[in-house]
């Protein structure tokens, strides 16, 4: 199948001494939720799939569905024991971006935190780089 990233290879320092993500990291929030969720599956090799894809306000949206198993040319990003699937196409998109889970009184949910967003459209929904 794909390529497997561990979540310990993704960072490096950037110019300005911060850490950067070089793929799709997996937050330490979200893992919890992600092992729960995956659990409920049942499915050994099972991940969440992320895409981006044309549409919204801005242009461009992403899209998270379950998959069960990668697609031979994803980008695989693993972390204690959750993985994460990425298409070739979706990557260039998504490149440095960190997958989180935030609880709120108001919503609950994952968010990605995108590096590469240059626009976002009022909802929330779209994006454009």
């Amino acid at each position: 199948m794909g390529e497997t990233i561990a979540s310990q290879d993704l960072a490096s320092i950037g110019p300005i001494g911060k850490p950067t993500i070089r793929g799709v990291a997996i937050g330490e929030s979200a893992v919890p939720r992600l092992k729960q969720l995956l659990a409920e599956r049942q499915t050994p090799n099972a991940g969440l799939r992320i895409m981006v894809k044309g549409g919204g306000c801005s242009g461009l949206s992403y899209q998270m569905e379950w998959a069960e198993t990668a697609r031979e040319r994803d980008k695989i990003f693993e972390r204690d024991g959750v993985r994460v699937f990425v298409d070739p196409k979706s990557y260039l998109y998504l490149m440095g971006t960190e997958l989180i889970f935030e609880e709120t009184l108001m919503a609950s949910g994952f968010k990605l935190h995108n590096p590469n967003v240059k626009a976002a459209c009022g909802c929330g929904d779209s994006f454009a780089v």
